[in-house]
């Protein structure tokens, strides 16, 4: 049986009544790039969820990474505002969600991208001993992610040698220098981080080689002087007898 065209319009008008009924929207200060903020460490981002055609005492919660964010009884109903205050780096990546706590289905997301610079500058002295190993360490947490290059006396430094280990899991930078050498090893290093916001930044190391030390054995010395000890008392003591003998002899 088929339906007459004013009852099919009047079934589609309801469909999409339906459909579009307790639409949620976030608002954002700065504005969103499409579905994420693109902020600073240390700035504010303030979040304002709406719903459209709202039903009177409708209640919003909002998310963050998926945990329920703490909000006033009065910051809950039909409108909703969330401050993020100061950014932090833990917010990078960080999703925000607000969604109608009657109905999760109708909600809305928004992301963090939080730029910042790695914490990299000034200069540390360190020592080593000749055929010792030696670990430099850069903080290189950023975002966007560096690039992170090594040089000695401000040249790019060779990698090829094989006493030199480079690793960086985008969080610290190390430089290990095995089987140290003072000819080879001893002088200026640093750790130059280059960012497509922050520019350039580094921070050096410099390294002073020492002459191995003979290290004394000082656990087996121990051990062996205690034996020695030992013995020498029991050998006194299992020879007592004589001992006060001829003490006695030599006063007589």
């Amino acid at each position: 049986m088929k339906l007459s065209l004013s009852i099919q319009l009047f079934l589609l008008s309801c469909v999409y009544s339906i459909c579009c009924t307790d639409a949620v929207t976030i608002q954002s200060n700065p504005s969103a790039n499409e579905s994420s903020i693109e902020t600073e460490v240390n700035k504010t981002v303030t979040l304002s969820c709406v719903v459209q055609d709202p039903v009177d005492g409708e209640e919003l919660q909002w998310y963050r990474n998926g945990e329920l964010v703490s909000l006033k009884d009065e910051n809950s109903l039909e409108e909703s505002h969330l401050c993020v205050h100061p950014v932090t780096t833990d917010d990078n990546g960080a999703l925000f969600t607000c969604q109608l706590k009657a109905n999760a289905t109708r909600k809305a997301s928004i992301q963090l991208v939080v730029n910042y610079a790695p914490d990299l500058n000034g200069s540390e002295e360190l020592r080593a001993e000749e055929e010792s190993d030696i670990v430099l360490s850069c903080d290189v947490r950023a975002y966007p992610p560096l690039t992170v290059v090594w040089k000695k006396g401000g040249a790019l430094l060779d990698l090829s040698s094989s006493t030199y280990h480079t690793s960086n899991d985008g969080i610290t930078a190390k430089l290990t220098i095995s089987n140290v050498k003072r000819e080879e090893h001893e002088g200026l290093y640093s750790c130059v981080a280059t960012s497509s916001i922050y520019g350039v930044k580094s921070k050096s190391f410099i390294i002073t080689v020492d002459d191995k030390v003979m290290k004394f054995p000082l656990g087996p010395t121990i051990a062996g002087l205690v034996v020695v000890v030992l013995t020498i008392l029991l050998a006194i003591f299992s020879r007592r007898e004589r001992i006060t003998k001829c003490f006695k002899k030599v006063r007589h």
